[in-house]
């Protein structure tokens, strides 16, 4: 799938949300701040995300200022790396932001 059918299908409400992980997470919200400024990615990924858990039945799953969190940490990387970098080489360099059990909001 490429990038503009995993997002068209994201903005659909239409990925499986049980094979879209949190690495899945992160990898939608890089393309979105690579395409969008930063306020309209915003805009466009949270009401997208809450909308594919609302279609997945599973609202709740929705947390806003988790997503809002993992969003601006995103772009602070890619402000600070260099907003050019491949999907792969993003994240290659941010591990800590592809694990959830461990991740970066909780140290």
């Amino acid at each position: 799938m490429t990038d503009d059918e995993f997002m068209a299908s994201f903005e659909r409400g239409s990925l499986d949300n049980r094979s879209f992980h949190h690495a899945d997470h992160v990898r939608m919200a890089f393309l979105y701040l690579r395409r969008y400024p930063a306020l309209e990615a915003l805009q466009r990924f949270s009401n997208s995300l809450a909308g594919l858990a609302a279609v997945s039945g599973k609202p709740q799953l929705y947390h806003e200022t988790i997503t809002w969190a993992f969003m601006l940490l995103i772009r602070e990387r890619l402000a600070r790396t260099g907003s050019e970098q491949t999907w792969n080489e993003f994240a290659a360099g941010n591990g800590d932001l592809l694990d959830w059990k461990g991740n970066v909001l909780k140290k």
